[in-house]
């Protein structure tokens, strides 16, 4: 496998499709995006910037690549954004019945929906966590139920979910947003306070969807839709822990990484992140 198609630049050893226990699927899908495009290179990018990782983990004392972490094919279609989610969910629910863990790279935000749908159908008792700067709750936007604007109010439909870092929205989400369940980006100050009411309203089964615009663009400038005052590294490191630590992460998505020329330090906090919360729910995995 060539290193650019390898999260982590993994041996051969650790990358074989039947014994790995976690499946990397690229989906860099950019049809509905409404401002600035580009989140179809994301996947790749994330995956050139893993080859740079240190496979090793401080804060969990952990090797989870040993796990084995396949990268598969990437889905690559211009397909609608409902066709496309209904592709997500097949190759997704192929993935889950093969007893993998999947962790979804997009790709624009509409690509969660049919992770989520899979996801939905194998656990029970599902709740979805969502890290973003936008509520993403419209019914509809520029003809389409599955833009990237309305993926939330699609998850409605499907499972309860916890917002979290929101700071942009319309005044047709705020008529639908559940306010006991959202986290303002204004309101999360320092301590943990907060990160213990966002635990206490999920489920026993979580699946989180992180767009990267949750975070400050001061941290993560590469995005279509960057807003100010996001959270921080750390602050969205210690809820990924926490939950890892009191639920059952079944699944995340990772989405709407916008890469820059000449500025691949975004590009390698988003594979950074996603090697920091396997290490999460790896270590609490074998501890329960």
């Amino acid at each position: 496998m060539e290193k650019y198609n390898n999260f982590g630049a993994l041996e051969e050893s650790f990358i074989d499709p039947d014994t790995s226990e976690i499946a990397v699927l690229s989906v860099p899908y950019d049809e509905t995006s409404t401002w600035i495009k580009g989140a179809d290179k994301g996947p790749l990018a994330i995956i050139k910037a893993s080859s740079a990782l240190e496979v090793y983990d401080i804060e969990t004392d952990s090797e989870v690549y040993k796990k084995g972490i396949y990268t598969c094919p990437a889905i690559k279609t211009n397909a609608s954004p409902e066709d496309m989610s209904g592709e997500v969910e097949n190759k997704v629910s192929g993935l889950i019945n093969a007893g993998k863990f999947v962790v979804i790279l997009g790709g624009e935000h509409s690509v969660s929906i049919g992770a989520i749908k899979a996801h939905n159908s194998k656990f029970k008792d599902l709740s979805v966590l969502q890290f973003d700067a936008h509520a993403d709750l419209r019914d509809e936007y520029e003809g389409s139920k599955y833009n990237h604007a309305c993926v939330m109010a699609r998850v409605k439909e499907i499972a309860p979910f916890v917002q979290v870092g929101i700071r942009s929205m319309s005044v047709e989400e705020k008529d639908k947003l559940d306010a006991s369940s959202t986290f303002f980006a204004k309101d999360i100050n320092g301590g943990d306070i907060w990160i213990n009411k966002v635990v206490e309203k999920l489920t026993s089964n979580v699946y989180v969807s992180i767009d990267l615009d949750v975070f400050d663009p001061s941290i993560m400038p590469s995005t279509g839709t960057p807003e100010p005052g996001g959270l921080t590294w750390y602050q969205v490191l210690r809820l990924l822990k926490a939950v890892s630590e009191s639920k059952n992460v079944v699944g995340f998505d990772v989405v709407e990484l916008c890469p820059m020329e000449n500025n691949s330090a975004p590009d390698f906090a988003a594979a950074k992140l996603i090697y920091k919360f396997l290490s999460y729910i790896y270590e609490n995995r074998s501890k329960k």
